[in-house]
């Protein structure tokens, strides 16, 4: 089926009540602007739109059913995710309704947004520079996403972020979202446009086309992981012959692994289950078996799976979202 053929609409979904609570909490700021929203394929508010493009499997269940079956998680799919996601792009909607990005002390206080977008980027996790709200320390992807995410903390109700943030130089941002948040309360968008980008209607790819690209975006260029790092958990020796297979034992405990990681890292779990499809596949070629009892071999197999997820990520190779 072609996306465009997808009979399906924000309104009368879950997702109605979502961008009602984001409107209450625009308001509960004072704030008069109201972006406006449409479906498309993945979440993106386009450059000079006032405008937030919502992904189509979050307008039913079905379509979310198979977004977990192709990427094993639904990116909003929760209403707490969801209403974060919805305040970070609702960021980038101000940005564009007021052209904030034009103000000198913005382009300062946050870095010019004229950088272009790459496609990896390299966090630095312990950094306080930056806010954090999305997975994967995302404000410190682009200029532009620092200033969403800046947005979308001083937003959330009951954030308390002059405390949270304390002594962190991300505080100056948040002051400064709050100033210029404070100053155009109340004022009409100089940016008026209702244009919607890519909406779903104009989207002619099938769902089959459309996951294998996802999928490929999200997947690995090269393993991140060697036999030296397996057989510090397995071993091919003939004493261990009859213990179970290294790789029916990481099969088992797969779904909590890339789950319970992912949570840790902030990685995207099809990016970890590919890390662990090779660790299964190189498992059966060396013949390996466990060597410690499974409760033991599972927590060291996390910490590995964490470290290298880690590699990966301070390698410069974290992949910007679609």
């Amino acid at each position: 089926m072609r996306l465009s053929d997808l009979p399906i609409a924000i309104e009368g979904s879950w997702l109605e009540g979502r961008i009602q609570t984001l409107y209450d909490e625009l308001a509960d700021r004072g704030l008069s602007f109201r972006p406006h929203f449409w479906l498309s394929a993945e979440w993106f508010t386009p450059d000079g739109v006032p405008g937030i493009a919502i992904p189509f499997y979050l307008a039913h269940p079905r379509l979310m059913r198979l977004e977990k079956a192709e990427m094993l998680e639904v990116e909003g799919g929760e209403p707490e995710w969801c209403m974060k996601i919805l305040r970070h792009e609702a960021g980038h909607a101000f940005d564009n309704a007021y052209d904030l990005r034009r103000r000198r002390i913005r382009r300062r206080i946050f870095g010019s947004p004229n950088v272009e977008y790459p496609e990896f980027y390299l966090p630095k996790p312990y950094s306080k520079s930056f806010v954090l709200h999305l997975d994967s320390w995302y404000a410190q992807s682009h200029p532009d996403e620092d200033f969403a995410e800046s947005f979308a903390v001083w937003l959330t109700p009951g954030s308390d972020w002059r405390s949270r943030y304390q002594d962190w130089p991300a505080l100056r941002k948040l002051e400064y979202v709050d100033t210029i948040m404070t100053e155009i309360a109340g004022q009409p968008p100089v940016n008026r446009s209702r244009r919607r980008v890519e909406p779903l209607n104009t989207l002619r790819r099938t769902l089959r086309s459309h996951y294998k690209k996802k999928r490929e975006h999200y997947g690995l260029d090269y393993p991140n992981f060697t036999d030296k790092d397996l057989r510090r958990l397995f071993s091919d020796d003939d004493a261990f012959s009859a213990n179970l297979p290294a790789a029916t034992f990481i099969q088992r405990i797969r779904r909590d692994a890339r789950r319970l990681v992912s949570d840790w890292t902030g990685s995207y779990q099809y990016t970890i289950d590919q890390v662990i499809e090779d660790m299964i596949a190189r498992c059966r070629e060396l013949k390996l078996r466990l060597k410690f009892p499974e409760d033991r071999t599972k927590m060291d197999f996390m910490i590995v799976l964490t470290v290298q997820t880690m590699n990966h990520l301070h390698s410069g190779r974290h992949r910007l979202a679609l």
